[in-house]
């Protein structure tokens, strides 16, 4: 290789170890945190018009984020409370209103139900008898327990229990006789027109005669008040709550 051509390439290795030189030196960042912050210590209150530009960017945004955050506290948090309120009641009232939608859809149907309804306790309430009916309906009890063959050892009405529309009245009873007129006893008392049940049943064998036994139970029919006794119930609970 000739002098001359060496002398020829080394200036070509200079300029590329120059050009990797430049390109490996850090480029300078966007933003002189420096000179901002010598910008702001040179501020002169009384003449805004010559402060430099960055301050300015920097002191309007810090403004404006200042009053996001005012309008936020004193004015947007509550709205967006009430608006969330306000939410909360749409959607109850939606569904009082689709419940008031599906019963006015439903209407001729709740009306059929409840004339059934009134029907239905028509036919039960009649099986309870009036103040003036309790008397004869003791007797057919009492004629039942006759009328098997029954000894009526015992036969004592309580006094009424009063309740929302009707009276309870307890029978304590005290029947002795075989085990299938008891058996026949019971059923007559299920036949009966009026609502009697028995209860506290209680069968034990008698004085050691085969084939006897003694029933104790407590009969409970019940009567219908009439509007004067409903009336004064009413009165005494009015009185009871107002203490």
């Amino acid at each position: 290789m000739k002098l001359t051509d060496l002398l020829k390439k080394k200036p070509v290795n200079d300029r590329g170890t120059g050009a990797d030189a430049a390109s490996a030196k850090p480029r300078p960042s966007l933003v002189d945190f420096q000179q901002l912050a010598q910008d702001f210590k040179t501020l002169d209150p009384k003449d805004p018009g010559l402060w430099p530009l960055a301050p300015r960017i920097v002191i309007l945004l810090g403004l404006f984020l200042g009053l996001l955050a005012a309008a936020w506290w004193f004015g947007w948090n509550v709205q967006l409370e009430e608006l969330a309120t306000q939410k909360a009641q749409e959607d109850q009232f939606r569904e009082e209103w689709i419940a008031k939608k599906t019963q006015a859809v439903n209407l001729d149907e709740y009306r059929r139900q409840l004339a059934e309804i009134d029907r239905s306790f028509g036919a039960l309430l009649k099986q309870l008898p009036n103040r003036a009916e309790m008397g004869d309906l003791l007797v057919d009890i009492n004629k039942a327990a006759q009328g098997r063959g029954l000894l009526v050892e015992l036969f004592k009405p309580g006094g009424e229990v009063p309740r929302d529309f009707y009276a309870e009245v307890p029978i304590t009873l005290t029947l002795i006789g075989s085990y299938h007129d008891i058996g026949g006893f019971t059923g007559d008392i299920a036949k009966l027109p009026r609502i009697v049940t028995l209860n506290d049943l209680n069968l034990t064998t008698t004085g050691g005669k085969e084939g006897v036994l003694t029933l104790r139970t407590t009969a409970k029919t019940f009567r219908y008040l009439d509007e004067e006794e409903l009336a004064r119930q009413k009165k005494a609970k009015a009185g009871a709550g107002a203490k």
